[in-house]
């Protein structure tokens, strides 16, 4: 090959002709619209951020939301004098949730769990959310390890004060919290593991908190176990009296 600069620069133009030249149809170079796996949900969400759970939202539950964001509210939610700056200022879009129909008997649930029924009961507060129930957060909030009495008592204290309607409790099985709750008065915990035992124990014995194990149901069985428990309630005079029975007991031995 010549060493003259102009002619390599020319057979050099002329391979890369001969490759463009063998390559088929030049490739559409318009710019494609792809979502990648990992972020295919989020962009078929309706929303970018979910606080339906909450009845009260402060500048905090607004934390790191982008300008326009979309937010999930439950309806008639409040905000805080600051809050309310932020979504102004950021054009953030509220999206109030929907609640379902569903045959519900409550409005208000305080739910609890220890460091082992903590998933549990953020896939249950989920559910809670879309029935349009007021949820009463007692903790845990995390999966660090706490004292599963310590829960229960929150929860059945809300209960017995008559705060909330109902309570629910995770825990390993379930048994342990419903023996704390049991201590408060007022509370007629209940540990169950079907949807049969659930609407058993409301219609039958008035039970208004549920307990249940994070190791014996899985999530999807958790929720259907709640919604059961939620959706019935005491109707008939015979179990009401057996009922009253239970209090009459329970007072002899608060005197």
């Amino acid at each position: 090959m010549s060493k003259d600069p102009a002619i390599k620069r020319e057979n050099i133009r002329a391979l890369v002709a001969e490759a463009l030249a063998n390559a088929g149809p030049a490739a559409d170079p318009s710019p494609q619209h792809v979502v990648v796996n990992s972020l295919k949900e989020k962009a078929e969400r309706e929303w970018d951020r979910d606080e339906s759970a909450k009845t009260l939202l402060t500048e905090d539950d607004l934390r790191g939301l982008d300008p326009g964001a979309r937010l999930r509210i439950s309806p008639g939610t409040k905000f805080t004098a600051l809050a309310s700056d932020i979504i102004q200022e950021r054009e953030i879009v509220l999206i109030t949730r929907v609640p379902r129909e569903s045959g519900v008997k409550v409005q208000s649930v305080a739910i609890g769990a220890d460091h082992g029924g903590f998933k549990a009961k953020e896939a249950l507060k989920d559910r809670l959310s879309d029935l349009g129930i007021k949820i009463r957060d007692a903790g845990t909030n995390s999966e660090e390890a706490v004292d599963y009495p310590d829960i229960a008592h929150s929860v059945a204290s809300l209960v017995g004060a008559g705060h909330v309607d109902v309570g629910i409790l995770i825990d390993g099985a379930g048994i342990g919290s419903a023996m704390a709750a049991n201590k408060v008065p007022g509370v007629r915990a209940a540990a169950c593991y079907s949807e049969a035992l659930a609407r058993n124990a409301r219609e039958h014995n008035g039970a208004n908190v549920l307990t249940l194990g994070s190791g014996q149901n899985s999530h999807e069985e958790l929720k259907q176990i709640v919604t059961a428990f939620l959706s019935t309630e005491i109707t008939e005079d015979r179990h009401k009296r057996r009922v009253a029975k239970i209090g009459d007991i329970d007072r002899q031995y608060r005197k």
